[in-house]
């Protein structure tokens, strides 16, 4: 059946999904907030209607509801021939080799990996896609995934009027990254999103528009392709086309209507006068030369070289002074500024977005570094302790003034755990570093330093949404906040809650071996212990218990190498957890 479609939007709908919180795999940081943004900026700049924008977030997205919200737009009441959808999705996504070649899935909050049933099939959507009245369908996911079919462009040149595109039938995709790809979910050119919503959110403001005004689906994705793969902190490359049809969907069409109403009704003739505009939707095509190596890349090109000695320490020298002059009094002043929770979380991102480019380098060299290489880790350190965070001041803004150093040791001493590079761990933790404080100038053994600056956050990060009820809020959102990261260069999976709450549990023990003291500060590892059997705590004395004085980590030199100073150590934090009001 041949339709007829109108050059306009009879309506507008959108399905859109973001998943923090799974089930059954590891978690996100940004999702739920990218869906959120996407559907604030497809209501207040392009017009859609309120009741016809789904968020499905958290909990609400199973498998079931996502098929259940999707297919409805195929149910009589759902969509008609001259209205468009817009399908958005952030989550994880998953590949599976098939005879045919790789199957993709989108992983709903409900869904395992292993067990493939509980996933939904990507070309399961674009399928059912024609059941779907609506004239233009656009999929935008911030996933990655194998399996897809899609032709780069419309078959008929670049070269297009708005009023044409909009008559032509399509369905579009645009995905964050391929099958072998991992998919950022932080560290974006906005804070808070991912980079690639938040080069989305860019070109939807009009970053990707032409001189005119117009905003195209196809100039859209080829926005974002270019600034993703060219993109510093990216490790992933967009996939765009087309699945069927050679339309358009268009953002916004006020500037064709601002025209039309502005001609004349009739030509000199009597004829009917058309009013259109000529837009080039071709893609932007950007090759491997033009994308910059990541600062980790770069690294990792220096450390097996002995004769690139100097120019590593050069590299690392130069990006310790990059972070402590973007993050000085002058950018993060301690007086004068009302402390309010947003201002806090405003601070929090910011510390977390200047440190981007060190903690990848502190990182590389916690896996990779041998021998006096690892001096220059030590440095980063030394040289983070005694940078001015100021003497007086606001305390709030004081002691968020180390949350940096608390933030890129983490990212170092799990990376160091990954590669079972206990003796980086050691070097670390005993590491001498210096303050200067209100009380003058004080050196401790790096962990003791950690463990005083990591307890002074407690307070602040209990304000921060999303964690004003959790016992232990600094661990808590540090747990999502680092694991993009580390998946990116790492590749954790699902071994990252396990490291993440190993280093929290040897930094308290270290940092009580090394204070004398009978407290610690306590992370996840301390309610899971009261509440799991086979708690972080049961799973590190049985470990020590195996391997005696072999115990790799008495090796290294950490509890001075003694089991016994371990065993007195993980006695006086038992005792320690059993009193704490809070469990």
């Amino acid at each position: 059946m041949v339709r007829s479609y109108r050059a306009e939007y009879a309506n507008s709908w959108a399905l859109l999904i973001g998943i923090n919180t799974y089930q059954r795999v590891p978690p996100l940081q940004n999702a739920r907030e990218d869906a959120t943004a996407m559907a604030q900026v497809l209501q207040e700049r392009f017009a859609f209607p309120a009741d016809h924008v789904t968020l499905l977030l958290d909990e609400h997205a199973t498998r079931d509801a996502i098929r259940q919200h999707y297919l409805s737009f195929a149910d009589p009441g759902g969509t008609e021939q001259d209205d468009r959808l817009i399908v958005f999705f952030a989550g994880h996504g998953h590949t599976v080799g098939g005879h045919r070649g790789e199957v993709g899935f989108l992983v709903p909050v409900d869904g395992a990996v292993e067990d493939i049933s509980t996933l939904i099939r990507w070309d399961d959507l674009t399928r059912n896609a024609d059941l779907i009245p609506a004239k233009h369908v656009l999929f935008l996911m911030d996933a990655c995934y194998g399996g897809l079919a899609l032709t780069r462009g419309p078959a008929f040149g670049a070269m297009r009027f708005m009023g044409d595109m909009l008559q032509r039938y399509v369905r579009q995709v645009l995905t964050a990254g391929k099958a072998d790809e991992t998919v950022a979910d932080g560290a974006g050119v906005r804070p808070g999103h991912s980079i690639f919503t938040a080069h989305l959110l860019n070109a939807l403001e009009g970053e990707a528009a032409t001189e005119d005004g117009i905003l195209t689906a196809n100039g859209v994705m080829a926005y974002v392709y270019d600034r993703v793969a060219r993109d510093q902190y990216s490790h992933q490359t967009p996939h765009y086309g087309f699945v069927d049809g050679d339309g358009d969907l268009i953002f916004d069409t006020t500037v064709l209507n601002r025209l039309r109403a502005a001609a004349p009704t009739e030509s000199a003739g009597g004829d009917a006068q058309t009013v259109d505009i000529l837009v080039n939707p071709a893609p932007v095509i950007v090759t491997d030369t033009q994308i910059p190596l990541s600062v980790a890349e770069q690294l990792k090109g220096l450390l097996p070289e002995p004769t690139k000695r100097i120019k590593l320490d050069d590299f690392v020298t130069q990006h310790i002074r990059t972070f402590l002059d973007a993050t000085d009094l002058r950018h993060f002043p301690v007086h004068g500024q009302t402390v309010t929770k947003e201002e806090i979380a405003e601070r929090v991102a910011l510390y977390e977005s200047e440190s981007r480019d060190l903690q990848e380098v502190v990182i590389v060299l916690a896996t990779w570094a041998e021998g006096s290489q690892l001096l220059l880790l030590e440095r980063i350190f030394i040289r983070l302790a005694e940078a001015d965070k100021g003497k007086a001041g606001l305390v709030a803004w004081l002691k968020l003034g180390w949350y940096p150093f608390v933030y890129l040791l983490y990212s170092a001493g799990i990376a160091a755990l990954a590669a079972k590079r206990f003796d980086v761990l050691s070097a670390l933790f005993r590491t001498t570093v210096t303050a200067e404080t209100t009380y003058g100038e004080k050196s401790r053994p790096l962990a003791a330093m950690a463990g005083y600056r990591a307890a002074e956050l407690h307070d602040y990060f209990k304000l921060l949404p999303g964690h004003e009820r959790h016992f232990v809020p600094r661990s808590e959102y540090m747990f999502k906040a680092l694991q993009p990261v580390l998946e990116d260069l790492l590749m954790l999976g699902r071994r990252y809650e396990d490291l993440f709450d190993q280093f929290e549990l040897l930094l308290a023990l270290e940092f009580m071996d090394q204070v004398g003291s009978d407290w610690a500060p306590p992370g996840r590892f301390a309610w899971k212990h009261r509440e799991l059997d086979d708690s972080p705590i049961t799973r590190v004395m049985q470990e020590a218990e195996r391997h005696g004085e072999s115990w790799p980590v008495l090796r290294a030199g950490l509890f001075q190498g003694s089991p016994e100073r371990f065993a007195n150590d993980v006695a006086s934090l038992q005792k320690l957890i059993a009193k704490l009001p809070w469990l």
